[in-house]
């Protein structure tokens, strides 16, 4: 049996924290001045917190002085944290408890590979943190996707060469991010907005286990 690299992102593949996100956003969006849709918060998926507002005021072409980002920033984070804080396991989006229970019975090393800066008290609060052989998260990189700095972090920690690596994201940056890595890379979202993936699933629900078996075969 071949063992392989899985890497995970967390906010909209395994968890759905995305919708926290997009609620915090739009909070400190309006508090601006600045409307905010559901559609402009894909553009910040997979994006770092600090990107995120700086796109925010480019959108509504306004300029803050340097305390005043740092107060929302913080304001956004911490309103984000709120609706964190409540998570319970039955926020794991469907069938990722499958995947990751079948790749670990086929001994396949995991890793999550997240912008994330909460990654790790979240997969505590959802009981996966144990899941990860290695947690990559916003607090051990310094370059946001779609650079891949993330994902090589994450094959290293596993010890598996990047092309026998595999990236589940949600993200157009994170995928781009995956692909320059030279890993395979498995959209789980939209295939529209996703098209640059090597495989596109609207959820898990659609990954059997025969394609699990497939990946950790043919990679």
């Amino acid at each position: 049996m071949n063992t392989k690299g899985f890497i995970f992102d967390l906010d909209g593949v395994i968890v759905d924290t995305a919708k926290y996100h997009y609620f915090a956003w739009k909070k400190l969006a309006e508090s601006i001045g600045i409307s905010f849709t559901e559609e402009d918060n894909e553009h910040l998926k997979g994006v770092s917190r600090i990107k995120s507002l700086e796109k925010i005021l480019e959108w509504g072409n306004i300029q803050l002085s340097k305390e005043k980002f740092q107060e929302l920033i913080t304001a956004k984070n911490e309103d984000y944290l709120g609706f964190v804080e409540s998570m319970k396991e039955d926020e794991i989006l469907a069938d990722v408890p499958r995947v990751l229970a079948y790749l670990k019975s086929h001994q396949q090393f995991l890793a999550l590979g997240s912008a994330s800066k909460n990654a790790r008290s979240i997969l505590k609060k959802v009981a996966l943190i144990n899941d990860f052989k290695v947690i990559v998260d916003g607090n051990d990189v310094t370059k946001a996707k779609p650079n891949p700095e993330v994902f090589l972090k994450a094959a290293e920690g596993l010890q598996v060469p990047p092309k026998d690596c595999v990236v589940f994201e949600d993200s157009l940056a994170g995928i781009q991010a995956a692909n320059t890595a030279g890993m395979i890379s498995i959209g789980i979202g939209d295939a529209t907005i996703l098209k640059e993936a090597d495989h596109v699933f609207s959820d898990f629900t659609e990954i059997s286990n025969e394609f699990l078996y497939q990946l950790i075969s043919e990679l």
